[in-house]
């Protein structure tokens, strides 16, 4: 494990932050993105893609969490040009946001994540690797070392298959496991349900290509929700016996930030999986907080859910993130044009957020704090102009 912490210090994605669109991506704005990759994918993958769980309560929740909160920015601060770059467990990043473990990637592009790493390395970002992906974890690393970095691993099922795959992850120089605690069986997603979605089981079978597949590893026992879920003593004594340090994904409260850091996780993950688990759980922003003031920062914190723009990534920094990860986001610009798409939604966010620390005072991400927000009703003061 000591060995395996050094590593993940040692890392560096020291990319340019800064490049160009390429012709065929000549994206102007995320919502032209999102657009396109409307167009171009068919009614059941976009619902797979955008939906969430029940009646989408929760996917709606964290939109308006976003809007729930205003800047109070700062004139004449004498600050300089924005720097984006930030550190996160050693990794060294040109951008404050690593890309998500979405999986089933190759049924928005046939690149898939593997398009999603590449443009994440070019960006100085890094990658979350997913388990449910459609390209292993070995192929995806030599595709783009430098931004494939963290491994997606989830707490369900035998855990000698959790050890077997993190294994594979440390050899193949990965520095870091992400733990996804949120999914002990699939949310109820009425959207894909209503329109007879099925998934192809092979999309998500990169990581088990001779061993069965993912649907005898991982969709199984999720999908029949018939054994008993994983406790934090069970992740605690599984994960000390893997060679790569974890961090807890799917935390939203206080008790669990808690069972985590006393199982031995390295860094919380605050996330509510994007409204596709359970239907009615909080918004992730409105209880970042919470979770914050529970970890006082003893270990970093990611953020993820409901993210759309440069200013949601502000805000969430704003309220305790470390870093934020960028799931439909991204995916929306992977289905819009591959690598290229991609790269354009690096770019744009990138670009949003520089502007908006430059106008609210605020040379870093760093210098952010809750004293930069307020709540939103107070900005609507009738007659005020």
């Amino acid at each position: 494990m000591q060995q395996a912490t050094a590593n993940l210090q040692a890392m560096t994605l020291s990319g340019p932050g800064g490049f160009a669109f390429a012709p065929e991506a000549d994206f102007a704005t995320l919502g032209e993105l999102h657009q396109a990759a409307r167009d171009r994918l068919d009614e059941g993958v976009w619902a797979f893609l955008d939906g969430g769980s029940g009646a989408e309560w929760t996917l709606r929740a964290n939109r308006r969490a976003f809007d729930g909160w205003a800047f109070r920015p700062r004139m004449l601060q004498g600050s300089g040009p924005p720097n984006l770059d930030t550190t996160f467990l050693g990794l060294r990043l040109a951008l404050p946001f690593l890309t998500a473990p979405f999986g089933a990637d190759r049924l928005f592009h046939p690149d898939g994540q593997r398009a999603v790493v590449r443009a994440a390395e070019q960006a100085g970002a890094a990658s979350i690797v997913p388990e449910a992906g459609s390209f292993g974890l070995e192929a995806l690393a030599e595709q783009a070392p430098g931004a494939a970095r963290v491994f997606q691993l989830h707490a369900l099922g035998d855990p000698e298959n959790f050890l077997r795959l993190a294994g594979r992850a440390a050899k193949a120089g990965y520095a870091a496991l992400c733990v996804t605690v949120d999914c002990p069986t699939d949310g109820w997603r009425e959207r894909i349900r209503a329109l007879r979605f099925q998934l192809d089981h092979t999309a998500v079978s990169g990581n088990y290509p001779a061993q069965g597949g993912a649907e005898a590893h991982l969709f199984g026992p999720m999908m029949r929700n018939d054994t008993p879920t994983w406790t934090w003593e069970g992740l605690a004594k599984t994960a000390a016996r893997a060679d790569l340090p974890f961090i807890a994904k799917g935390i939203l409260t206080a008790a669990d930030a808690l069972a985590a850091l006393e199982a031995g996780a390295s860094a919380i993950y605050v996330s509510n999986h994007g409204g596709r688990q359970l239907d009615g759980a909080p918004a992730s922003l409105t209880q970042l907080p919470e979770v914050v003031g529970a970890v006082a920062r003893r270990v970093p914190i990611l953020f993820d859910s409901g993210v759309r723009r440069g200013t949601d990534v502000l805000k969430a920094l704003a309220l305790g993130a470390d870093v934020v990860i960028l799931g439909r986001v991204v995916a929306y610009g992977l289905a819009a044009g591959g690598a290229d798409g991609v790269t354009a939604t690096l770019e744009l966010l990138r670009d949003e957020i520089r502007t908006s620390l430059t106008l609210l005072g605020r040379t870093t991400p760093a210098e952010l704090t809750a004293a930069d927000l307020q709540p939103a009703e107070a900005q609507f003061v009738e007659g005020a102009s």
